[in-house]
């Protein structure tokens, strides 16, 4: 998906610079050009935004269900581990969960027989880690998290710089859409006004 944002990114600010074009002739490449971009872009961007706000439901996977019984809202992540790839660790983002509710995943544990889950009181301070096994991948499981812990301070260090790369790589990825979106933005103004006119 980071291709496709970067091709959309250049793609509207060749449109912007296109929307200058006044020769009669290489004005109606150019206009073509301009709402093939805006047509491609808003349709990626609707699948994307569908896509990721659809509930994850996955073919043989363990649902796994977290339940915060601390007296504060934590924030949640979860890391798999691969064991396939050489220990190489998937983070995800749960979200914040409130006293005594809960937050369901699926995850897809063909390739993998462990997972950790990582609670945050705040943004940087990690209150909570724990290790987890799956012997039994058709059973699904239920973390209860009822105290402060940290299984591993080897493993949660580790799982602290993912999850720091991860964040990182989410905000890098927030502001290119962004600037897709300003760039979008301006790119349909300019079609639709040079439209009415």
């Amino acid at each position: 998906m980071v291709f496709i944002i970067f091709l959309i990114f250049w793609a509207c600010v060749l449109s912007l610079v296109l929307s200058k074009v006044k020769s009669a002739r290489l004005a109606k490449w150019a206009k073509l050009f301009r709402i093939l971009t805006v047509v491609f872009s808003i349709s990626t961007f609707t699948y994307w935004f569908i896509k990721k706000s659809s509930v994850g439901f996955v073919d043989n996977s363990v649902g796994l269900q977290v339940v915060n019984k601390l007296p504060q809202t934590l924030d949640f992540y979860l890391i798999k581990v691969d064991s396939a790839k050489n220990g190489n660790l998937e983070p995800k983002h749960m979200g914040k969960i409130r006293p005594e509710y809960y937050r369901v995943e699926y995850l897809k544990m063909d390739k993998s027989d462990e997972y950790w889950i990582i609670g945050y009181l705040g943004k940087k301070n990690m209150v909570y880690f724990s290790q987890h096994a799956v012997p039994n991948k058709n059973i699904d499981q239920i973390v209860e998290v009822q105290n402060y812990i940290n299984q591993s301070v080897k493993l949660s260090d580790a799982a602290k710089k993912e999850v720091d790369a991860y964040n990182y790589e989410n905000t890098k990825l927030g502001i290119w859409v962004s600037l897709d979106f300003l760039l979008l933005f301006l790119n349909l103004v300019l079609l639709l006004r040079k439209n009415k006119q």
